[in-house]
């Protein structure tokens, strides 16, 4: 099983890795390829030195995981001092869109 992953062990390499926040599929396909995996190989056939290869390598030269979500965390309270990040955290619209008659579910949300 690679970190961070919701992968069972019958998924590919290529599909499991892509299931990491942070790795879409293009970037999947890099990994693979830097590390010369088959395309077909999948989790439960590869070594634990290939695993960790591939965490050495996602750790290197991509932000994933627990680091996205804290530059996530980061932009939105420094949107927060604006009105953006004030609708952000109301679950309203951000960017001027009509709220009498639309954003319905963020409306419901709301209330409760």
């Amino acid at each position: 099983m690679l970190p961070g992953t919701r992968s069972v062990p019958e998924d590919q390499v290529r599909i499991a890795s892509t299931k990491m926040d942070g790795i879409g599929s293009q970037k999947a396909i890099q990994i693979r390829s830097r590390l010369g995996l088959s395309g077909k190989i999948k989790i439960k056939e590869l070594t634990k030195s290939q695993i960790g290869q591939i965490e050495e390598m996602i750790g290197q030269d991509h932000v994933v995981h627990w680091e996205l979500k804290r530059e996530e965390r980061a932009d939105i309270e420094r949107l927060i001092s604006i009105s953006r990040g004030i609708r952000y955290q109301e679950g309203l619209p951000l960017r001027g869109q009509r709220t009498h008659t639309n954003a319905r579910t963020s409306r419901k949300q709301n209330q409760k």
